[in-house]
């Protein structure tokens, strides 16, 4: 990916931190999701206060896309922080990482984590669940 285009991506997860519905952990968390139609699904944290119900960022995104019909993406960009405040990674829930590997090629998809566009890390789905169970198996 092209340091431009993560640029982009973090810009646009940032952007989301202020939907966080975080009234209990007040843990903002924003996502950027690429489809390989080259649009952007957005998504923010959503709590709950019987917490199972709660979504994640990276899920919200997600679940747009494929609402609309889109099931083929290249990156996710996360960021995260108490209060919004960006200090350090804020890494996709197990949850979430077998959310991405029901449609994402784990070999190539890029997950992005960032703190600021100075600050960020890009890995492969497959380097952060390894092994992981995903449609493949089933075939």
């Amino acid at each position: 990916m092209e340091k431009k285009q993560i640029e982009e991506m973090i810009d646009l997860a940032i952007e989301q931190l202020q939907y966080s519905y975080v009234p209990y952990s007040h843990f903002h968390v924003g996502a950027a999701l690429l489809a390989k139609n080259g649009l952007y699904y957005t998504g923010c944290n959503i709590e709950n206060a019987a917490y199972t119900p709660t979504n994640c960022a990276e899920r919200t995104a997600f679940f747009k896309a494929i609402s609309e019909g889109v099931r083929e993406f290249d990156a996710i960009c996360i960021v995260g922080g108490k209060d919004g405040v960006l200090t350090e990674y804020a890494a996709p829930c197990g949850v979430c990482r077998q959310v991405m590997m029901e449609f994402c090629d784990p070999k190539t998809f890029k997950v992005i984590l960032a703190v600021s566009k100075e600050q960020y890390d890009v890995y492969t789905l497959e380097e952060l669940l390894p092994q992981g169970f995903g449609p493949a198996n089933l075939a």
